[in-house]
């Protein structure tokens, strides 16, 4: 259940006196079977999967919760193709050819039409919320799947202000200087991947993988102006990660500096296992995010 991409949002560290109760607010927003004429359905599940009692999950100052989802699988080209007999039918037909807004109302009849029969694809989303540090992080690097989540919780809380990740410093300025040489902050090394772009609009991109690189190609490219825009970093060799200047964290991976420390304790069943694994996951987080706070200025949320 590791989070693979980080995608961040802070909210007053004030908000944690209000989520005693955050179980049973979910609770009134769980996920419903999508009907037979809507195209997805949204709520939250739990954690720990179907068998899980509870809709949310506590470790210390970390809570786990998760979105799940239902989508109705209904490709294009299928409705386009009884879109087209229907169109074709009915113009030999009527000896007419359909206008627009003809065209559209016949579209959506079709779309009702072949909803109930439509394959249904499960989705799931989670997220950690960190009341030390006050923020959400969603296991995503997509923004609007963030967003959506937030948007849920938002819902499910009546309010939620929680605002996307934001740095008062220029963040490709920061990432610019690390790849050069400057100091990193403690417990932060350089990984095998960067990205890297020419400042002007259209200009050059260069993208390294699995690339030492303190070398002098790098060195070169940042010499000709280029800034690192994404950028491999570990962290006391327990979390690589690629920070992007977006500052969301992709490729987010736990190393065996953090996973031997699983090799220890007893897992009585699956339940238990998820449960170490958040614990741990969530102390890596919370690290990694204190790490990063101070280098790159994040801003705080406001009550």
């Amino acid at each position: 259940m590791f989070f693979r991409n980080l995608t961040f949002f802070r909210f007053p560290a004030t908000l944690a006196k209000t989520l005693d109760d955050l179980d049973a607010r979910l609770e009134e927003c769980k996920l419903k079977p999508v009907g037979p004429s809507e195209l997805m359905s949204r709520g939250f599940i739990s954690p720990f999967g179907r068998d899980g009692a509870t809709l949310s999950h506590r470790v210390g100052d970390a809570i786990w919760i998760t979105l799940g989802g239902e989508d109705r699988l209904l490709p294009a080209a299928v409705v386009n193709d009884h879109l087209g007999r229907k169109i074709s039918e009915i113009e030999d037909k009527e000896g007419r050819r359909l206008g627009g807004r003809a065209r559209k109302r016949l579209k959506e009849d079709i779309v009702m039409e072949l909803l109930p029969r439509a394959f249904v694809r499960p989705v799931r989303c989670s997220a950690t919320l960190d009341l030390e540090h006050g923020f959400i992080a969603v296991d995503t690097s997509s923004r609007k799947t963030a967003e959506n989540l937030v948007s849920e919780v938002r819902h499910a809380l009546g309010s939620f202000p929680a605002l996307p990740l934001n740095a008062e410093v220029s963040v490709r300025a920061i990432l610019t200087g690390w790849l050069a040489g400057e100091p990193l902050p403690p417990g932060l090394a350089l990984g095998d991947e960067c990205e890297l772009k020419d400042p002007v609009d259209g200009g050059a991109v260069v993208r390294c993988s699995r690339h030492e690189l303190e070398v002098d190609e790098i060195r070169q490219h940042l010499e000709a102006g280029k800034q690192a825009t994404r950028l491999a970093l570990v962290l006391d060799d327990h979390v690589g990660f690629v920070l992007g200047e977006d500052l969301v964290i992709r490729k987010l991976k736990f190393l065996d500096g953090a996973v031997d420390q699983l090799e220890g304790t007893e897992n009585d069943g699956v339940q238990a296992e998820l449960d170490a694994r958040f614990a741990l996951m969530a102390g890596e987080l919370k690290r990694l995010f204190a790490v990063l706070e101070p280098a790159l200025k994040f801003s705080r949320a406001e009550a």
